[in-house]
């Protein structure tokens, strides 16, 4: 509606149809946004989880079950932790300043690839991880691949913004 508002402000009518090409491209831009919210939820639920701190982060474990009247926030202080949680965020930051150099050069559907070749050898790396810094390297290609694909969702908005105003 504030588009429409947006283009009829000029004195004119919008003329634009409302085509499933339009309809699935909006759905696909506006999901763009899930992938960190989704992150953060899985990333949180897992690292309070006794098996994976067991596993990956035993001091943090053995914090956890000997001192039960600390808060959680000093319960969980732990560099390596905090590095397993940031460490696709930043390779995410990292990777979309890169991404638009990709896609300028080789097109979106290469930069799409690419981006999805990084996040399933991440996720790849991240299932079969015996040790903590396997899950980090997993999470930076995690990282890599979210950072593709955001740089990708924002140029899909931009070209979507073009579409509506035409």
């Amino acid at each position: 509606m504030a588009v429409a508002l947006a283009v009829t402000g000029g004195g004119g009518q919008y003329n634009g149809r409302m085509t499933w090409f339009v309809v699935l491209s909006c759905m696909m831009a506006a999901m763009g946004g899930v992938i960190f919210g989704y992150d953060i939820g899985i990333s949180g639920g897992v690292t309070s989880m006794e098996p994976f701190l067991k596993n990956f982060f035993a001091e943090v474990y053995r914090k956890m079950k000997e001192d039960t009247k600390i808060s959680n926030y000093c319960k969980f202080d732990s560099q390596l932790l905090t590095s397993f949680t940031s460490s696709l965020y930043i390779a995410g930051l990292i990777a979309t300043l890169f991404a638009s150099s990709v896609t300028k050069a080789f097109g979106r559907k290469t930069s799409i690839l690419a981006g999805g070749a990084a996040f399933l050898a991440g996720s790849a790396l991240g299932g079969a991880a015996f040790n903590v810094y396997m899950l980090i390297f997993g999470r930076i290609l995690l990282g890599i691949g979210v950072g593709f694909a955001n740089q990708v969702h924002a140029l899909t908005n931009s070209d979507l913004n073009c579409l509506a105003i035409r």
